[in-house]
Parts: C-alpha cells; structure tokens; sequence
C-alpha cells in the first residue's frame, strides 16, 4: 500500500510540472505587449495626420475578444498612450520570430503610414483603421483601398483610454466600418482584410529582441521556477523510494 502511494503522489507532482509551463506561456502573451523602435517618423491613425517622430514606442492589445481588436501605442516610458485603434485581424501565411509592421508605400521623405503589426509567432496579425477623410487621401497616395470608419470618431482615437471598459472601446467596435479606394468608393473590407497579397510593401522587422512578450505587471518567473524546482525534487525522491522498495 505504501509503494502504491508513493506512485501516486509521483504521478500528481509530474502532472503538476506539466501544467505549470502551459499556464505561464498563456500568461506571456495575453496582450501582446512589443517593443518597437522606429529610425524614421512613421504616421498612425489619428486626428488628421498623425506622426509618430522615430523613436521607442510599445504595442498593445487593449480588447481581442471579438472580430474587432483595440491596440494601443504607448511612448518608450509605456505612462503615455499616443492613439487607441480600432483594428481587424488579417492574415499572413507564414509566421515569422520577429515583430514585423507594414507599411503603405508614400512618396520618398515622407513618414510611412502604419497598416498592420504582426506579433512574432503569430499568423493572424492587425490591420489598422483610419479616419475615413484620412482614409481616403491615403487611398489616393497608396493606389489602394484603405480600411475606414466615421471621421469624426477621430478624436477617441487620441483619448487617454486606460481601460477595456471604457465606452470609447464600446464605441470603436461598433461603429460601422468599410473600405475605401482612391476616388473614395466603398467597396469590400475583404479588399483589404485578406491572406498577404502578390504586391510588394514596404516592410520593417524589428530585431526579435525588441519584441518583448507581456507578463503581468506584478508577474515574476522566480516563483514558477521555484515551484518546479521543489515539484522536480519530491519526484526524484518519490522515484527513489519506489525502486529501493523494488529491489
């Protein structure tokens, strides 16, 4: 009975290593969190044209839990958020171990506007919205349809928006959205929001440790480590109290 008992207890401790390295991971990735630094300015969706100068900035997943995600820009100190933006998850076919951001193509010397952010490891990346006035100008600059809601939600996007249930966050994922093209025609989101097309963009791939994967605040791996570090322990004595009752 007491051999029997010592298997048990070796069985459940195993479990629990196993367990503990899933649930860490979930908790590393929850929002995303990226480190980017830009050599360049580089425009975002905003009021008007809105310009980030280059610099450090982080990445966020505010809300993901629909088919419309808020990502938030926060400056290198991450005490300042810069824009919260409507966006639409988009794919690419091959995920990569590096950050990388697109951009539409403009005309040499002038700040690349923003279009989608790709976490490392991920297919499903985010593509952004813009005001529609400022939409549409870029469609006009790019050759391309560009994703568009109301205009005059603009201003929320510059709002110091702390938290998921704020009613700015309510607001950008319910407001119509559509696509448009240079002359300013609606057509399909679908235009937009599909697998990477054969057409050539302009790319930046952030070095992979620049993209720095989210823990909690008031997380810390120490104590997980010490966890398994005991866990690991009772199971190599349990293992060997089963094999000196064996011999």
């Amino acid at each position: 009975m007491t051999r029997f008992r010592v298997v048990v207890m070796m069985m459940l401790v195993l479990g629990l290593v196993a367990l503990a390295f899933p649930s860490r991971m979930k908790g590393q990735t929850w929002n995303k969190r990226t480190k980017v630094t830009f050599s360049a300015p580089v425009e975002i969706p905003g009021v008007g044209a809105q310009v980030l100068p280059a610099g450090t900035y982080y990445f966020r997943l505010l809300d993901s839990l629909s088919d419309r995600h808020i990502v938030q820009i926060f400056n290198e100190a991450e005490d300042h958020v810069f824009a919260t933006i409507l966006a639409i998850p988009n794919y690419r076919l091959q995920p990569t171990s590096r950050t990388v951001i697109t951009f539409r193509e403009r005309a040499s010397g002038e700040p690349q506007a923003i279009r989608s952010w790709f976490y490392p490891g991920d297919n499903s990346g985010q593509e952004f919205v813009y005001p529609k006035r400022r939409a549409i100008e870029l469609a006009k600059l790019v050759g391309q349809p560009v994703l568009a809601m109301p205009t005059e939600l603009a201003e929320k996007i510059i709002m110091p928006i702390k938290s998921v249930d704020d009613p700015v966050v309510a607001t950008l994922k319910q407001v119509p959205l559509e696509a448009v093209k240079p002359t300013g025609e609606v057509v399909p989101i679908t235009e937009v929001v599909e697998p990477p097309p054969a057409r050539t963009e302009a790319v930046t791939a952030v070095n992979a440790s620049d993209a720095t994967r989210s823990v909690p605040n008031t997380a810390s791996p120490m104590p997980l480590l010490g966890l398994i570090g005991m866990l690991s322990l009772a199971a190599g004595i349990a293992l060997s109290l089963v094999l000196k009752g064996s011999a």
